[in-house]
């Protein structure tokens, strides 16, 4: 029988109550699925419903096959190697010791010969180079991310359930994956928001609070899917519309045509012109007509209002979020930043790069690139004046703010609300309300403490209060769409695009770095600069 998932009338609700999804559907097989949806919508809670670290609250999950599945963070302790992660710690000692000649005959008889050369194979697929027995609290976290990725590749399962694999992963190691799942030809259910990463997929499965839906292809066809449907519900929007101002309009002159009626009715029984028997009939068949006029007339205005609300909910599903940023009044020819033989670290005696000048003129848009450990967030740190250098000059000379990948500007004890009124102290409680509505914090959402916010909503707080108050002249972002999902990523590169001040960026997401149209791109450690306008 072939492998395959299986998920049936499926329901789950966050432990305060909040549910997901009820009465899930949905089956996978053989071929790479891409499951999207935005924050908090429950991607990672299907992941783990299949992988059974949660159990359904009603409904049921059925596996037909092996699995293997890469998280998003991997909690390691201090003696944790690279082969932890393959789970084959107990195999490797009992080839250590078949070495020392200490086995016994039992142990060789099980002794994998070829385990160690097949590892190191996995690890060099990745682009990795680590010995099984290299302690992971010696690898960078993009380090860690592809030695993850190897012991699933070496896991051979039926189904691979991998869960943001691209976050941390620099651009040769998002190419090392890429050809990974090219060239899988299981089982693969992939949450991601790396458009590169789902153009490679089989299918889109978009989960999102109506529900989930299956769309054949990759991400274009996606995308051109997508089009076709909010332009239908625009219509229904606009038709639902038209529909419940008519209805609204006919009960009004059906109520002001029977007001009319009565009034003539009771002045002419008030002059005794009929008999009072004819005249109560009258009443009482006026009476009965009109219950059942305003009956009709309700129950008309209640489906033009249910069939209004639905085409609402359907385009708040698919209308995306939306970022306006105000002019920054930055001049074309104003010297922005400059650095002079700039050389960093934090060690004089072994600097993370040197020799890089640049200067930023006007609103021009930079790209910070390289591999991981090269020293890119380093040199935002020395823009941003919290790092010195270890020669050479660094000038800011306008305004700049930073978003890094941690978002400590916020204060996690602190509501979104109480964040952006303290980094924008100008801004009113409307100015405030109105920013934060824009990046998807409406009413109560904007009064959520940062802890207890996701990941992704983590970040897109921060990109808020950064971006929705009075614009810096210079703006640093660093790896700003890990963790967003497509939505919000969509929304802040429209934002972007209509910026008019300074950009440095550093992302590993090309199709972001493409929209932004970036003009240059500084390449770590060499300091080579290439003109991309």
């Amino acid at each position: 029988m072939p492998a395959s998932i299986v998920l049936s009338s499926l329901s789950f609700s966050t432990p305060d109550g909040r549910r997901l999804f009820s009465d899930l559907d949905l089956a996978f097989g053989a071929g790479r699925t891409g499951l999207i949806g935005r924050n908090g919508v429950g991607k990672s809670t299907i992941l783990h419903l299949i992988s059974g670290r949660l159990a359904p609250q009603t409904g049921s999950v059925s596996v037909d096959g092996t699995l293997a599945v890469f998280n998003q963070t991997v909690q390691i302790s201090p003696e944790a190697t690279v082969s932890s992660l393959f789970g084959v710690d107990a195999q490797l000692g009992i080839l250590q010791r078949a070495s020392e000649g200490s086995a016994t005959v039992e142990e060789l008889a099980d002794a994998d010969w070829t385990l160690a050369e097949r590892m190191e194979a996995a690890l060099a697929g990745m682009g990795l180079d680590a010995s099984p027995h290299t302690r992971l609290q010696t690898l960078s976290g993009g380090q860690r991310t592809r030695a993850g990725l190897a012991a699933l590749l070496f896991s051979d399962a039926d189904f691979l359930l991998m869960d943001e694999p691209t976050n941390n992963l620099d651009r040769e190691g998002r190419l090392a994956l890429h050809e990974m799942l090219a060239g899988w030809r299981k089982g693969a259910l992939v949450v991601s928001h790396d458009r590169e990463l789902l153009g490679l997929m089989d299918e889109i499965v978009e989960l999102t609070t109506l529900g989930a839906t299956r769309y054949g292809g990759n991400w274009s066809h996606y995308q051109e899917r997508k089009a076709l449907e909010l332009a239908a519900a625009q219509r229904d929007l606009d038709f639902a519309e038209k529909k419940s101002a008519q209805v609204a309009r006919a009960a009004q002159v059906a109520a002001e045509r029977k007001a009319r009626r009565d009034g003539a009715g009771q002045r002419k029984a008030a002059k005794g012109d009929m008999p009072r028997i004819l005249a109560g009939g009258m009443k009482e068949r006026a009476e009965n007509s009109g219950g059942a006029g305003t009956r009709l007339a309700g129950s008309q205005q209640a489906q033009a209002r249910e069939a209004l609300a639905a085409a609402r909910e359907r385009i708040e599903v698919l209308q995306k979020l939306a970022v306006e940023l105000p002019s920054t009044g930055l001049a074309a020819g104003r010297t922005v930043l400059s650095l002079d033989n700039v050389s960093a670290g934090y060690q004089p005696e072994r600097p993370v790069f040197g020799g890089i000048s640049m200067v930023v003129t006007g609103p021009e848009r930079i790209a910070i690139t390289g591999p991981n450990g090269s020293g890119k967030t380093t040199l935002l740190e020395l823009i941003c004046g919290r790092l010195s250098p270890l020669a050479g000059t660094v000038r800011v000379t306008e305004g700049v703010a930073m978003l890094d990948q941690r978002a400590s500007l916020l204060d996690p004890s602190a509501s979104i609300r109480d964040n952006f009124r303290r980094i924008n102290p100008d801004a009113n409680e409307n100015a405030c309300r109105a920013s934060l509505a824009r990046f998807g914090f409406r009413a109560d959402a904007a009064l959520q403490t940062v802890s207890d916010l996701s990941g992704g909503e983590l970040l897109r707080a921060a990109l808020a209060c950064v971006l929705g108050g009075p614009r810096p002249p210079l703006l640093i972002l660093d790896e700003p769409t890990n963790h967003l999902d497509l939505d919000s990523i969509a929304a802040i590169e429209a934002g972007l695009q209509a910026y008019d001040g300074a950009l440095v960026v550093v992302s590993h997401d090309e199709a972001f770095l493409e929209a932004l149209d970036i003009s240059l791109r500084l390449e770590l450690p060499s300091g080579r600069i290439l003109h991309t306008g």
